[in-house]
């Protein structure tokens, strides 16, 4: 009976084989209704009916050729189904059962075409059971085929996926710069998933910091898109400002932050795709067929809308196509608002950071200055490194220049802090090593104040006194690198000769912070005409080269630089940086000048009270050479009170000096360190209003100490009448 009906069999299926087609035919419907999900990509659809007509057949052949069961094969178009379908992520399910729908329908027809031709009952019983056990196992292998080409399939889209996650992960997010992360995504996008990618940033996300909801239209900028390498360009240009309308697809997307997938004909272009009447036709023609609208969000607050567009293929994006654009979505919009805020916070810190730095160079006698600031090009951001020219008594000036260790917010604000208090303390005129100390001191309760958590407080600073008198320079260092000093030739070197460039070997005392060190003072003459050049470490410390090289290139750059400070500048900058700095740099030129014998008048006075008659006369004779007699009572009574508190409570040796600049000064310098203090005289007081009168009649004055004593300073503006021929003389 088996034999039998193997038999029948053999001859049913040799019969079913010319209409094999109406087979296929009447699947192919119960499969899109049982399915519709499946028939919805385009290439699935096309390859359904090969792949059902070869199961067809295959079965057929199978039993009408009686072949063992170890000889089953799955089709290759069933094979390439399976593959299709793991390519889209169809879920293994639906595969298995595609597989049991049309083993079933198959099965179905076989038992109706039995029950039609056997003969008998029994032959119809005995093919039945033949056929169903045979059934199960035919399923079970041709199953296993297909499963295991899926899953090979699928194992090699993850694959890709991971790969291409990768590869967004690398490519995405490689500067700091929102526009170039932007252009990144949709470089990626183009390269893997869409024809045609843009990503739309809200305006208001590129301007201000903080949430950002979406409520009514909002204006977006496109600042990003891309297309592969077979889609033209849709001729429009970033940097463009639109907006969605209310309950459009684009603004749902943005107000739920839930991703959308799209059909498009080439004749229902969405009006809101369109950004003008020109693009509207540019979009018609490339024939777009599917869109994927992914929102980039971050920290809750939504950033703006990606747009995945393809032109070649009707298939919507897929699960995992959606999954993956998320996915790289996301990384980007984590990556484009890191950008932002730093933006923001650099653009800040750099406000802040000019503000707190010269805006003018003051106008000395004693020096002329240039100067650059250069804030960092790498991700650190704004640095703490500043410089300063401060005019101090006796026409001289202090140069600084120094770096908080640092970046960002906290260091410029630290170094306004820092500058500040250099001001204030050159103002009391400490030498500079006194000065570091007490700025070591300022600096050490800085820390003390400072939160927990936070990083430490350092700097290192450069504070350097020129007088132009004496034209010494002396200079102090905490833990700053030492200035590059360039002398003039002398007439024996001839015109042409190149300018000589040092690097004074000085003390270099303990960054500011540590507390407990000593700075030490160093000292050395300058001819007039010299250069100091004062700068941060950012102009000499490179990842590229050595400092030796650096220095050597400075040296050379100084030997030969041009008359003008500002083009000295310049030309530095641009040999020692070629590209954009990666740490902050702050530079400092200054020219010396110097004040001839027919400027400044000294006198040496013996402590004796009857002098001081003389020291007036000193005073005014001076003047009369000066052609400054309408100063005569003023600085008559200036000099008369300084030198007799200099003969009443200092000790000798005491001498008067005047100096003439744009301005007037009278000096009184003598041993003692006691410094007289300003107070208000009462009615029969016999004394105490000196000093009073010296502070109304003149600008400015003050004392300053060294190690031999102190000077009594006083400073006055020369009159607008008599500033002409003043200028001449100086």
């Amino acid at each position: 009976m088996g034999t039998d009906a193997h038999v029948f069999l053999s001859d049913l299926a040799r019969g079913l084989a010319p209409r094999a087609d109406q087979l296929v035919d009447v699947m192919l419907r119960h499969l899109r209704d049982e399915l519709p999900e499946v028939w919805r990509y385009e290439d699935i659809a096309a390859l359904a009916p090969v792949a059902l007509a070869e199961r067809v057949a295959a079965a057929l052949d199978f039993l009408e050729r009686g072949l063992d069961m170890t000889e089953v094969r799955s089709p290759p178009a069933t094979i390439e189904f399976a593959c299709r379908l793991a390519e889209h992520g169809v879920p293994i399910s639906q595969l298995l059962r595609v597989h049991r729908l049309v083993h079933a329908d198959l099965l179905h027809q076989l038992y109706t075409e039995t029950a039609r031709v056997a003969g008998s009952q029994e032959l119809i019983n005995a093919t039945t059971v033949t056929l169903s056990a045979m059934a199960f196992e035919y399923v079970d292998r041709t199953a296993e085929q297909a499963v295991a080409a899926y899953q090979r399939e699928r194992d090699r889209w993850l694959q890709r996926r991971l790969i291409m996650i990768n590869e967004a992960g690398t490519r995405i997010g490689t500067t700091l710069d929102t526009t170039r992360t932007a252009q990144e995504l949709a470089d990626v996008g183009a390269d893997h998933l869409a024809d045609l990618v843009t990503v739309d940033l809200l305006s208001s996300a590129l301007e201000e910091e903080g949430t950002y909801a979406v409520a009514g239209p909002a204006a977006l900028r496109r600042i990003a898109q891309a297309v592969s390498d077979d889609c033209p360009d849709p001729a429009v240009g970033t940097e463009q400002t639109h907006t969605y309308p209310e309950g459009s697809e684009p603004a749902r997307v943005l107000a739920t932050g839930q991703p959308l997938r799209l059909r498009i004909t080439a004749d229902n272009v969405p009006t809101w795709l369109a950004m003008s009447a020109d693009h509207e036709l540019a979009l018609r023609a490339l024939g777009l067929r599917s869109m994927l609208l992914v929102p980039l969000r971050a920290r809750g607050s939504p950033l703006g809308l990606a747009q995945f567009v393809r032109r070649q293929t009707a298939d919507p994006f897929d699960d995992d196509e959606l999954l993956l654009a998320q996915e790289i979505a996301s990384r980007a919009a984590v990556n484009i608002d890191n950008a932002r805020r730093y933006t923001q916070e650099r653009s800040i810190a750099l406000t802040l950071q000019r503000s707190l730095l010269p805006q003018h160079a003051p106008q000395e006698s004693a020096v002329e200055t240039a100067s650059r600031y250069l804030p960092s090009g790498s991700r650190a951001g704004v640095g703490g490194d500043w410089f300063d020219v401060i005019p101090l008594s006796g026409a001289r000036v202090a140069l600084v220049v120094g770096d908080v260790i640092g970046h960002g917010l906290h260091a410029a604000a630290t170094m306004g802090r820092l500058r500040t208090a250099v001001r204030t303390l050159a103002d009391i005129d400490l030498t500079p090593d006194e000065l570091l100390t007490h700025l070591d001191d300022v600096v050490i309760r800085l820390q003390r104040e400072e939160e927990r958590g936070t990083d430490e407080i350092s700097a290192t600073c450069l504070y350097a006194v020129y007088d132009p008198v004496s034209r010494t320079c002396t200079l102090a260092s905490a833990g700053h690198i030492p200035p590059a000093v360039v002398t003039p030739p002398t007439a024996d070197d001839g015109a042409a000769a190149s300018r000589a460039v040092d690097f004074p070997e000085l003390p270099i005392g303990p960054p500011l912070g540590l507390g407990g060190l000593p700075f030490e003072t160093g000292q050395f003459e300058l001819p007039q005409g010299s250069l100091l050049v004062l700068y941060t470490d950012g102009l000499v410390q490179s990842r590229s080269r050595g400092i030796e090289t650096a220095l050597a290139l400075l040296r050379d750059v100084l030997a030969q630089a041009p008359a003008s400070l500002e083009e000295t500048c310049d030309e530095l900058l641009s040999a020692l940086l070629p590209n954009r700095p990666a740490d902050d740099v702050a530079l400092l030129v200054a020219r010396t000048g110097a004040l001839d014998a027919g400027h400044v008048a000294t006198w040496d006075l013996p402590c004796d009270p009857a002098v001081v008659s003389k020291a007036r006369v000193h005073a005014t004779d001076q003047l009369a050479a000066w052609g400054l007699e309408e100063m005569d009572f003023t600085t008559e009574l200036v000099v008369s009170e300084l030198a007799t508190n200099a003969i009443r409570y200092g000790k000798s040796p005491i001498q008067l000096r005047m100096i003439l600049q744009s301005a007037l000064t009278c000096e009184v310098s003598d041993a003692s360190s006691t410094a007289p203090h300003l107070r208000r005289a009462r009615v029969f007081d016999e004394g105490g209003r000196g000093l009073f009168l010296v502070a109304q009649l003149t600008e400015h004055w003050g004392t300053r100490h060294n190690r031999e004593g102190k000077v009594i300073w006083a400073e006055q503006l020369i009159p607008a009448s008599i500033a002409e021929a003043a200028s001449a003389l100086a």
